[in-house]
């Protein structure tokens, strides 16, 4: 896995992520070498995130052979091929057998129809059977699948945010349907969560918006105005920010190939450059990366549920390390 970080250094607020060198301001501080260099963070500042890119759309094929047809009106909100979802079931196999299935306490989903597709046909449960007392993830053919239902039991939650979608503008298959179209699709993906403000900047002019779903319609997409790219990073680095007001430390994120390659494209830039190029390359579809990222900047306030504060019962406990000692006004050299 590799580690992000976002925190505060010199009392000012860093402005982008990069791949945790947590000791490196301390190494340079002594002339050492910080090529290489570890880093050591409490657990509870940290979170686990597994980024998935959606499998194969409709759009991809068609964008494959003639790149103008993202401007199509008839790819609007693509939906997954058959291949794409022979890829789904595959990485589906991957995430049970490696364990990260059972770890994964929370679905964040991107409100696009291909997104939705992945996330519950990867992380949802299995086939639906009619009679049951819970609502289904996705129902029979949903999107044009020739897929069958798929069960909400025995596995996490579902939310759909705003905040990961796709470079937004322009490109038809980008544009969302309508909440009320989706929601008899995906009824047990949660769309109504209480709203979490951010900034985004189309074509220079500040507007708010929420990361999770206000509007029923789509209210983001402008048919003749594209996202900047430094305006998809802005609002990337606001939906990690965004992240730490969740409780779930691991978190499985399906998004799109946009979102993650200019959001990633800041972090890393401390590291080995084989490194950076792990995080930095093109996801493919329905590719899954494991990270960890790192509040180093205070924004979670939750305590740690694992450490444990000891001398219970009291009693002595002076070091045999004088440097250790309370009393020591002098750290090591």
């Amino acid at each position: 896995m590799w580690m992000l970080q976002y925190g505060k250094e010199s009392g000012r607020e860093l402005t982008n992520w990069g791949i945790a060198n947590g000791l490196k301001d301390a190494l340079e501080a002594q002339d050492m070498d910080v090529s290489g260099g570890q880093s050591l963070y409490p657990l509870h500042r940290c979170k686990t995130v597994h980024l998935v890119r959606h499998a194969q759309g409709v759009h991809n094929v068609e964008g494959e052979k003639d790149h103008s047809a993202y401007r199509s009106p008839h790819l609007f909100d693509a939906h997954l091929t058959p291949l794409g979802w022979q890829q789904v079931d595959n990485l589906r196999k991957h995430v049970h057998a490696s364990g990260i299935f059972k770890k994964v306490e929370l679905v964040i989903t991107s409100p696009l129809l291909r997104c939705m597709q992945t996330a519950v046909g990867v992380f949802g449960g299995e086939g639906y059977t009619d009679g049951i007392d819970v609502p289904p993830l996705m129902v029979t053919d949903a999107g044009e699948s020739n897929h069958p239902a798929i069960s909400s039991l025995n596995c996490p939650p579902f939310i759909a945010v705003e905040g990961c979608r796709e470079h937004l503008g322009v490109h038809w298959c980008d544009k969302r349907r309508s909440i009320s179209e989706y929601k008899p699709l995906f009824p047990a993906i949660d769309f109504s969560l209480a709203s979490t403000l951010a900034l985004l900047y189309l074509e220079n002019t500040q507007a708010s918006f929420s990361f999770l779903i206000e509007s029923d319609d789509d209210v983001l997409w402008k048919p003749d105005v594209r996202e900047l790219n430094k305006d998809v990073v802005s609002r990337g680095m606001e939906f990690f920010k965004w992240l730490w007001t969740r409780k779930e430390k691991e978190i499985a994120i399906v998004t799109h190939s946009g979102f993650l390659t200019h959001t990633l494209g800041v972090f890393g830039n401390d590291c080995h450059p084989d490194v950076q190029r792990e995080i930095h390359k093109r996801y493919q579809n329905c590719e899954l990366r494991s990270m960890v990222i790192v509040d180093r900047s205070m924004i979670e306030s939750d305590s740690s549920v694992t450490d444990y504060p000891g001398k219970i019962p009291s009693g002595e406990d002076a070091p045999s390390d004088d440097t250790c000692s309370d009393q020591s006004d002098e750290l090591p050299n």
